[in-house]
Parts: C-alpha cells; structure tokens; sequence
C-alpha cells in the first residue's frame, strides 16, 4: 500500500522515482480502511531531505499510512524556506489536540549544547510527555532519541573526543525482539555524532536491542513510554557521510574521513549502500507493530 503525503511536497518525485508508492488524497478517501497516522517532528535544518529519508522508509510497507510533518511552535530553521514550512508543516501547538499511531523525532544539530540550552527544549518535553496521552507509539533518532532518554530517565550524554562518524558494524543483542524480525545477526549502521550514549548509564527498565564495539549501544527499547532509541543514523542515504564529510572539508574543518565508507578510502570513489535494507526492515517491523496494538478507533490512544 502506498504512503499519502502533503499534496505537492518535494519528496513526491523522488519517491516515485525510486518505486515508492504514493498516494493522492482523492484516492486515499476511495480506501474504506483507516490508515496509521504517523507524525515527523523534524528537528533537522535540512527538512526536505529528511522527509524523504523517512518517508522512503515509511513509505515501503503494506499499510496505507497518512505522514503529517511537524515543526517546533517558535522555532525557525536556517535552511529550509518558510514557504515550505508554511506550505507542508503544522506546528506542534496546532498538531497537539490530534493522536497519533506513531511519532518519528529526528536528529538535531545542536548535540553539543547542554539539553537545557537549547532554545526549544521547554517545548521539546511538552512533545514528549503528549506522547503518553496522545501517540502510541515514537520512534526517536540520534539527539532526539538523546533528549527523549534524559527527559524521562535523566541519562546523560557524553562529548567524544573525536568524532564518530562512519559506517560501524551492530550486534544484534535481541533476535527475538518483534523490532529486529528478519534482522542478521550483525548489521552496518551509518554513524555520524559528537556524543554518546554509554551502556553504564542506561537504566534498568529499558532493553538494549543493537550495540557497536566501536561506537556504542544505538537502539533501545523503552517499552513503559512505548518508544525506540536509535542513536545512530540508519535512516541515512548513501551519499549522506560524504556530503557531510565534503561539506565540514570545505569549512576548514578538522574531520576524518569517514570510517568503512569510501571504497580502500578514497573519496573519489562512490559509496556503497550496505545498511538499506536493514533500515527498510526496522521500520517495517515498528510499523507492524503499531498497526498489530493500536486501537482501530484513534480516539482510543492513550486511554
């Protein structure tokens, strides 16, 4: 089945591109199903190509799903036109009286400032405790699965002395998880953050599902606030680390290249993709699980 998005947006050609399939309104309202409503709080200064990193994963399962893009009430971004957001965006105080089958909160670029700092951390929390009441199911990545952590475990993240940045590979801790369904036993995960998260510090209730030897604990299910960590970037597309690596270069930047990427490392050659189907099955399977445990009236949520 396909994904329904915001009529118009940028992602649509390129997801048609690829095969994803893509659904107007006009044919959704012909489906006599409810579709799972998931939400993007996108956190990303880059929003156009975060949509259609998530919205390519979303987009590949069997479900009819409804994505509705959310941004912070008061918060500008600096790369993204306010015209697109005006155009494809709710803000969170308009989104807030609605519940969700699903919420996906994305990275941010603010990982080094303390939590308290950043501008709209006060907000942030608000987000995060609605989602007990009003969303059954969240998804969070990199910082946003950082920040979601200390809101309701008070864990701290580390600085790095050196960046970790790179394709990385996972052990899988728990096969048996419904999350890691189909998922081998030892997986490559693009990384690319200044903090971490230590094992040491996660607290008993919640479940470490996939770890690094290099760079640490990166999914953790935190099954009492129905919410997946992932601290590591799989959502990713393949030319993402390089486009980081080139764009921190041209800054004058001090940054290595990054690790298992570039063929014999050299950055003259193309990467390759070794993580997109692993990304594609985490999805589907949290997808799965919120279309198996979600109740069919949306009202319901949070009851």
């Amino acid at each position: 089945m396909p994904i329904k998005i915001p009529e118009n947006l940028p992602a649509i050609d390129v997801l048609r591109s690829e095969g994803v399939m893509v659904m107007s309104e006009s044919s959704a309202q012909r489906q006599d199903i409810r579709p799972l409503q998931i939400a993007l709080l996108n956190l990303m200064p880059n929003k156009e190509r975060t949509e259609t990193q998530f919205a390519r994963l979303i987009g590949a399962t069997p479900l009819q799903i409804d994505l509705t893009l959310i941004r912070m009430t008061d918060h500008t971004p600096r790369n993204t036109s306010m015209a697109h957001l005006e155009a494809f965006y709710t803000t969170f105080a308009e989104a807030r009286a609605r519940k969700f089958d699903g919420l996906i909160v994305t990275g941010a670029p603010v990982e080094l400032l303390p939590f308290e700092e950043v501008s709209y951390w006060d907000e942030l929390r608000a987000v995060f405790d609605w989602t007990q009441s009003h969303v059954h199911g969240t998804f969070a990545i990199c910082w946003g699965a950082q920040a979601m952590l200390r809101h309701f475990h008070g864990t701290p993240k580390h600085a790095l002395a050196t960046k970790a940045f790179g394709c990385f590979r996972h052990r899988n801790l728990a096969p048996g998880s419904p999350y890691l369904r189909g998922v081998s036993d030892d997986i490559v995960v693009p990384v690319s953050r200044w903090t971490e998260i230590r094992q040491s510090d996660l607290p008993s209730e919640v479940k470490l599902l996939l770890t690094s030897p290099e760079t640490g604990p990166a999914l953790v299910e935190d099954a009492a606030h129905r919410a997946l960590y992932m601290f590591n970037h799989i959502e990713y597309d393949t030319t993402s680390l390089a486009e980081e690596y080139r764009r921190d270069v041209e800054r004058g930047e001090a940054i290595a290249l990054p690790a298992n990427y570039f063929p014999g490392d050299d950055p003259a050659r193309a990467p390759e993709n070794r993580w997109r189907s692993h990304a594609h099955l985490l999805f589907g399977n949290w997808i799965n699980e919120l279309y198996q445990s979600t109740p069919f009236d949306i009202a319901r949520i949070g009851a």
